[in-house]
This record gives structure tokens, C-alpha cells and sequence, in this order.
């Protein structure tokens, strides 16, 4: 479908500019100040839009239409892309209701240790994502490939004290989104009220993400977890991970 490689840009009167993407599995949202002189709406390549952002010098950006092209201009580069027909592009879908906020920091840094363990084989696409676990005030994640098992559970506000729930999430997905929005602060985790829909949404600082949540039923990975230990012993982490690359 190629209108799904197009970025939506939406300039409102209220001088705010938003983007949007979304390809029937994840959708991301964000807003920006802007001065609106003409509200509109156009498609635009993103891709080519991402390239063309990345070189820019540190200037205000002047976007205008002309016809079937959109003009941005920035100091003394300017840059012209073609149109994608607007119609064509799907509406992004609703965020689920707000389940509760998580520190940024402490997400991006759960995730970034529990996606080691997850699966990248398709055969079993179940192992490819991470299950995430609510029981009050307390998420866990966990991952698994069946040679390797990574858990991590991290404190949260739910809106609901009581709250138990459990979501599927693509660990590629929800490492992205942990990578993008945990720098901004707080980040609201949206889940369906009755437990039995598709999305899972993620917002934060006027940034907004939901994804398609996985099918399938998840291995009981804790009980996997001996209740004894023989043996217990501590390390420094530093002279162990030099260990670990010598060998």
C-alpha cells in the first residue's frame, strides 16, 4: 500500500503541527508548535521527509504548498517533495484508555534489559514479544527465546490500585517506543478497559504510540525460576562483562 510510506503533516489554526504515521500495526503521533498562517493537510514521502529533516541546519522551516508539490525551505536550502493522495490514508486508530504512568527512565532501561531474551525466529512469533504483566502497582516484563529467560518487574501508578492485566507486546516495537519516548519524562501506558481489545498505546510529551497487540498464549516463564539456590556468589559487574568479552 503505498500510501503508507507517507507522512501525514496536519497544520491547525491553533499553531500546532502534527505528524503522523501509521501501517496497520503501528501507529505514532506527535505535535509541535508551529506558526499556521493556511491550515491544511498533506502526504508526504517519509522516508524522504526523515532524510531531508536530518540535514537541515538549525534554522526555523518554512513548509508551503504549491499544487501537487510541498516546499520546505530553511536558510538558504530549500527542498521540494511531491504529494501522496490524502484520502487514501487510513485514520490512525483511538488510544485505549489510560491504565497508568511509568517513569521514562526506568522503562527504557527494563526493556533495554529484558529484549536480550527475546526470540527473533518467526517460526514461534509468541517468543518474539514480551509479556507484560500488571498486579497493582507492579509491571513486570519478561522475555524469553527458550534458551534464555530475562524478567524485570519496576514500580508504576495505575489509575486503578487493584488493576491485574496482561499485555503481548512486539519487543521490537516496545523497544523503539521506550527508546523514544523515555527521554521525555513520564510515560502513560493505555491498555483496553475490558482487557479484550487489540491495541496498546503509549504517550508522552505530545508523543503518542499504539500498537497491535500479539496473539497467543505465553509460556508460564517464572515457574521456571528455581525456588533454592546450592550456591550464591557476587561479582564486580564491570570485571565480569571484561570476562565475558575475553572468552
Amino acid at each position: 500500500v503505498p500510501v503508507l510510506a507517507g507522512l501525514l503533516l496536519e497544520a491547525s489554526a491553533d499553531g500546532v503541527l502534527r505528524l503522523s504515521s501509521f501501517d496497520y500495526e503501528v501507529s505514532a503521533r506527535i505535535e509541535v508548535a508551529a506558526d499556521v498562517a493556511d491550515p491544511g493537510t498533506v502526504l508526504v514521502s517519509g522516508r524522504l521527509l526523515a532524510d531531508i529533516s536530518r540535514s537541515l541546519p538549525n534554522w526555523p522551516v518554512d513548509v508551503a504548498t504549491d499544487g501537487s508539490r510541498v516546499e520546505l525551505t530553511c536558510g538558504a536550502s530549500r527542498f521540494t517533495l511531491l504529494t501522496m493522495p490524502v484520502d487514501d490514508y487510513p485514520s490512525l486508530p483511538t488510544m485505549p484508555e489510560a491504565a497508568g504512568v511509568v517513569g521514562g527512565h526506568d522503562l527504557t532501561q527494563a526493556v533495554a534489559q529484558v529484549t536480550v531474551a527475546a526470540s527473533r525466529d518467526d517460526t514461534r512469533p509468541v517468543l518474539t514479544g514480551i509479556q507484560a504483566v500488571i498486579d497493582g502497582e507492579k509491571l513486570t516484563l519478561m522475555a524469553t527465546d527458550r534458551y534464555r529467560l530475562a524478567v524485570r518487574t519496576l514500580p508504576w501508578r495505575p489509575t486503578d490500585p487493584g488493576m491485574q492485566a496482561g499485555a503481548l507486546i512486539r519487543a521490537r516495537t516496545l523497544s523503539e517506543v521506550s527508546k523514544a519516548l523515555g527521554a521525555v519524562g513520564d510515560i502513560t501506558l493505555a491498555l483496553p478497559a475490558d482487557g479484550g481489545g487489540e491495541l496498546v498505546g503509549f504517550e508522552a510529551g505530545g508523543r503518542r504510540t499504539t500498537s497491535l497487540l500479539m496473539d497467543g498464549e505465553y509460556p508460564q516463564v517464572l515457574g521456571l525460576f528455581p525456588a533454592e539456590h546450592l550456591g550464591e556468589a557476587e561479582v564486580a559487574t564491570a570485571a565480569l562483562a571484561e570476562a565475558a568479552r575475553r572468552v
